[in-house]
């Protein structure tokens, strides 16, 4: 089997799990403004667990989340400080030993692709990569629901040098696993990996969805990907949310499957990996426990 690159988890659990609030609208930025600490010790916790790639925590620091007049007030104050903070946790661990990707969210919303405002997602992209640029050594643009939204992260990233990823969400409702996969905006993964062929991503991920609609998709990508002789990784990073959730991801605090233990998760990350996946951590709801699983298992 291919090396492994070990991904950290899902944020918001590990926060409350240790101690730190969350509530609506800031969701996990919360954290960021009133128990920093809270932040840099999960970050330390995955490390711990045993991931190569820590995610900096400015998921939420959007307007979506935090409101436009905090966003300019606090916005760049934030989001550096989540930079900061994933840094000194992956330098803590030893030089170059732990990589720090610049979370770059769905500007307008999580499985929101209808609400996509192409003319002005670059004056929010802008700040996010301009205050996360001093910290982290690749951004990943994650949980996209559309091309568009995977166009507008190529853009914003363009002049810093630095590689970016580039992990989409896809349609997870009860029975998708047996339809052809697709973003939540409806266009197919073939399309989506046509279009990574060509950009300049060096990775192509799928995450913030239930397992079971993954290795297709891999299964697609891997084979569209390696007919373009275009060297990107794949990588695959699912949820643990219950098939009974509906409405926008962090939209409140998802119930979370009870069947889905490390060692089931870690089987279907085996399985990802025998598809070509060669990018493996956990979105919402997967811990660390499921990160040093995986560690044990892929690592």
């Amino acid at each position: 089997m291919t090396d492994i690159i070990i991904l950290d988890g899902g944020m918001s659990r590990e926060l409350v799990r240790l101690g730190a609030e969350l509530r609506q609208p800031e969701w996990s930025a919360v954290a960021l403004m009133e128990s920093p600490d809270i932040v840099r010790e999960v970050h330390a916790e995955f490390i711990a667990a045993g991931a190569d790639v820590v995610t900096t925590n400015s998921y939420a620091l959007v307007p979506f989340h935090i409101g436009e007049a905090r966003f300019r007030a606090e916005g760049r104050r934030l989001i550096a400080l989540a930079g900061r903070l994933a840094r000194e946790a992956a330098d803590a661990a030893g030089e170059g030993k732990v990589k720090v990707a610049g979370s770059l969210p769905p500007i307008f919303g999580s499985y929101e692709p209808q609400l996509f405002q192409p003319e002005r997602v670059q004056d929010y992209l802008g700040v996010l990569v301009e205050e996360l640029d001093p910290f982290v050594d690749v951004f990943l643009g994650e949980t996209l629901s559309l091309i568009a939204e995977a166009q507008a992260v190529e853009r914003a990233v363009a002049a810093t040098g630095k590689p970016f990823w580039i992990s989409f969400t896809l349609q997870d409702e009860p029975g998708a696993e047996t339809q052809p996969p697709a973003l939540r905006s409806g266009e197919s993964v073939a399309d989506a990996a046509r279009w990574i062929a060509a950009s300049a991503a060096s990775a192509m991920l799928f995450n913030c969805s239930r397992p079971e609609v993954m290795r297709q998709a891999v299964d697609i990508a891997a084979a569209i990907l390696a007919e373009s002789g275009r060297p990107v990784e794949i990588g695959v990073y699912a949820n643990a949310f219950t098939t009974e959730d509906e409405g926008a991801a962090n939209e409140a605090l998802h119930a979370i499957r009870d069947d889905l233990s490390a060692d089931r998760y870690a089987a279907f990350a085996c399985d990802w990996a025998e598809s070509g996946a060669t990018m493996i951590g956990g979105c919402c709801g997967v811990g660390a426990s499921h990160i040093h699983n995986l560690r044990r298992r892929l690592g």
